[in-house]
C-alpha cells in the first residue's frame, strides 16, 4: 500500500504521518527532497537548492513531483519501495500521482479554518501576509474523480492519529 496524504497547511499531516508511523512500524514515511534549507524545521526532509533539484528531476531521480508555495517537492522512486508508505502529497499533483501509482490511497486530512491559523501561526515559518495566503489556499478542492478519504484533524493528536490509521486500513473503501 503506498497512501498519500494531502491537505491545506495546518492541517497537521506531518504531526499525524509520524504519530502513525510511531504507532505502526510497518509503516515507512517517503523521505521528501525540497528546495529549503534542511535546517527550515517540520519534517525531516533532503534540503537542495533549486538548480539540485532540476538537476535530479532531468536526471529521473523523482517518482513524483510539483510545484507548491514556491518550493518543490519531489519523492525519490526508492523511497516509495515498500509493503507500507505514506507521504506527504499536494492535493493538485494527485492527478500525476494516480496516473504513476494506480492503486495509491489518498487521504485529505483537513481542519476548521480557526484551528488552521492558530497552527501556522504557532509554527513560526510564515509572516502573516503568508498565512493569509495559505489560508485562502486551505480550501482548494481536490481534483475532480479523485477518490479519497477524509480525516478531521480537529481534537487531540490520539484522536486525530486514530483517524489516520483508520483511514489506512485496506478494508477501508474510498470515497
Amino acid at each position: 500500500m503506498i497512501a498519500a496524504v494531502v491537505g491545506p497547511s495546518g492541517a497537521g499531516k506531518d504531526t499525524l504521518i509520524a504519530a502513525a508511523c510511531a504507532a505502526r512500524p510497518d509503516l515507512r514515511l517517503a523521505r521528501r527532497v525540497i528546495t529549503r534549507p534542511s535546517d527550515a524545521g517540520g519534517e525531516d526532509f533532503d534540503g537542495v537548492t533549486p538548480a539540485r533539484f532540476a538537476a535530479l528531476r532531468v536526471g529521473g531521480h523523482f517518482a513524483l513531483d510539483w510545484r507548491a508555495h514556491g518550493l518543490c517537492y519531489g519523492i525519490p522512486h526508492d523511497q516509495l519501495t515498500g509493503p507500507s508508505v505514506i507521504f506527504n502529497g499536494s492535493r493538485a499533483a494527485l492527478p500525476q500521482a494516480l496516473a504513476r501509482l494506480p492503486d495509491l490511497r489518498v487521504i485529505l486530512i483537513t481542519a476548521p479554518a480557526e484551528v488552521l491559523a492558530r497552527r501556522l501561526a504557532d509554527r513560526g515559518r510564515e509572516g502573516s501576509a503568508d498565512i493569509a495566503a495559505r489560508l485562502r489556499r486551505a480550501a482548494f478542492a481536490m481534483p475532480p474523480g479523485i477518490a479519497h478519504l477524509t480525516v478531521c484533524n480537529d481534537a487531540c493528536l490520539a484522536q486525530g492519529t486514530a483517524r489516520l490509521l483508520a483511514a489506512l486500513q485496506p478494508d477501508r473503501g474510498a470515497r
